[in-house]
């Protein structure tokens, strides 16, 4: 199966910013052990600070990935054009956050991609990564 994992602004800070919230641990560290984790699948990775980009990428993997996994970052709260990309692909995609977006600042327990997503996935840290694609392999079983 191929899985795209999408990360949203600032998650290329992910080890170094707010570790209270985030944790210590960078990406793409956690990513090698996601991918040795699941050998039986091609996992992918792209991360962007521009909104454009994002929707570029999810416009261009849409329709021949399997699912993409999207943690949005702040972008989650304020972007119907990624809404709007995610509605127009054919492959699933779940939402992640590693926060739980609910138990913080009220404007972050708004998402403008929960209703066009497969589902959700929030607070279990870097593991909310891992339980999506879980949920991809039972998706697409």
């Amino acid at each position: 199966m191929n899985i795209l994992i999408i990360n949203g602004p600032n998650l290329n800070l992910l080890g170094r910013r707010q570790t209270d919230i985030y944790g210590t641990r960078n990406f793409e560290t956690y990513l090698e052990e996601l991918q040795q984790l699941y050998p039986q699948h091609r996992i992918e990775y792209f991360q962007s600070n521009c909104e454009g980009a994002i929707i570029d990428r999810i416009q261009a993997d849409g329709y021949s990935v399997d699912a993409i996994i999207l943690n949005a970052g702040a972008y989650t709260h304020t972007s119907i054009a990624i809404a709007d990309a995610i509605r127009a692909i054919s492959a699933p995609v779940i939402e992640v956050h590693i926060s739980n977006i609910n138990a913080r600042e009220a404007y972050r327990r708004v998402s403008y991609i929960a209703e066009v997503c497969r589902g959700s996935i929030i607070g279990m840290g870097l593991d909310s990564y891992r339980l999506a694609v879980e949920a991809v392999a039972h998706i697409n079983a």
